[in-house]
């Protein structure tokens, strides 16, 4: 059996283009599905998936590991930097689709099988739509509680919301009371027995990330999300040490050493590697293998399209610290209409079943994926008070 080629599909989804990547063999309708979904970078990735195929092609498509060390090692640069590590991604989340229909089974049973019966989800506020979700403006807690009751009317026992407005470098009491106000109205709308996690998105420095925790604290978060800059091991390191919240972060990390620093620091208790950025299923097992020794939950960052959902759901039901799966539902009407799922959805709690199928489980629709052709994702951008460049 060998690879014969590598495909990238586009679907336009709003805030994203979807990057689906196929990879077929010389088999009769033997073929793999895979996602590079990456904001603002759909064209240098949709490339690079391009330049790592020219290593595998030709090659047996169920020598994974074998693979994905030479999309990884070779080309001399090490395939770490946030564009090659979901080319990568893209490619070895299709390999093992592969080897799943190839052994007759769901990916979960290649990894030893499941140890759950179900994986639980979160939403976002708004269900994926970009607008409730990253452009509720932090004045308006009632707007946050709105949001808050819909979800779990919806079936959700968690949330995810965006109650932290970006700050400078350092500001007064202002944002920090804002965002206290927010979460308030939210617990206050669904009460004490339904998750809430607040999202930072990495905008505030250390002092302000652990202003922002200290505040929220009582409130009792599932988690706290990228409190501070990715980059500031010894920030996280801080504010996870000062309070009781679990504090999350991981999904612009994208190797394992880097995640063993992040670890081994102790900066945070929930790891929330992306499965489509990190280099695929391959790195993201090795990676849950070193949480695992740490004692840190697995909660994968995934606002991405279906097959990055599928991944991290198989993953799940593979992965003894799994806590929980990022889901969208509601980013654009048409989502269910380019993917058939193997996994079902139980409507009261939001809990998934295990797929049944082999693989990863699901059937792109390439019909439906070329009713949305590439366009440029809608800009996301944010400038401070004084006009100087923040994080959005």
């Amino acid at each position: 059996m060998k690879i014969t080629r590598v495909e990238t599909h586009v679907c336009h989804a709003r805030m994203r283009n979807w990057v689906f990547v196929k990879v077929v063999t010389d088999q009769d309708g033997l073929f793999g599905w895979g996602e590079a979904t990456l904001e603002w970078h759909t064209r240098a990735v949709v490339g690079a998936v391009q330049d790592c195929a020219e290593l595998i092609v030709g090659e047996d498509p169920t020598r994974i590991e074998h693979l994905w060390q030479m999309m990884y090692r070779q080309h001399f640069w090490h395939g770490h930097g946030i564009i090659r590590a979901t080319a990568i991604a893209g490619i070895d989340l299709a390999l093992w689709d592969i080897l799943g229909k190839v052994c007759g089974v769901p990916c979960s049973k290649l990894w030893g099988g499941p140890v759950r019966d179900h994986v639980r989800t979160y939403c976002h506020l708004g269900g994926g739509k970009m607008e409730d979700f990253y452009e509720t403006a932090t004045e308006d807690a009632k707007r946050f509680a709105d949001l808050a009751r819909k979800a779990v009317a919806d079936g959700f026992t968690a949330f995810k919301s965006m109650a932290v407005p970006p700050t400078l470098p350092l500001e007064g009491q202002k944002p920090i009371r804002a965002a206290e106000k927010c979460v308030a109205a939210m617990r206050d709308a669904v009460g004490p027995g339904i998750d809430i996690m607040v999202d930072c998105h990495a905008r505030p420095s250390p002092a302000m990330g652990l202003q922002f925790a200290k505040a929220l604290e009582p409130y009792g978060l599932y988690f706290l999300e990228e409190p501070c800059w990715p980059e500031s091991v010894d920030g996280l390191a801080a504010i996870n040490a000062a309070v009781s919240t679990p504090i999350a972060t991981g999904e612009r990390v994208t190797n394992l050493a880097a995640f063993k620093d992040l670890f081994n620091a102790r900066a945070c208790e929930v790891c929330q590697v992306d499965i489509t950025h990190c280099g695929g299923l391959s790195e993201a097992r090795r990676i849950a293998a070193l949480a695992e020794a740490h004692r840190i939950a697995l909660a994968p960052h995934n606002p991405q399209g279906p097959v990055s959902t599928a991944a991290s759901l198989e993953f799940g039901f593979s992965q003894p610290s799994y806590i929980i799966c990022e889901t969208v539902h509601a980013d654009v009407p048409w989502r269910a209409d380019v993917v058939q799922e193997g996994f079902t959805i139980e409507p009261k709690g939001r809990i998934v079943r295990p797929n049944t199928r082999p693989g990863l489980g699901i059937v792109i629709n390439e019909a439906e994926v070329k009713k949305h052709p590439f366009e440029q994702e809608l800009p996301q951008r944010v400038f401070y008070s004084d006009g100087s460049v923040g994080d959005w």
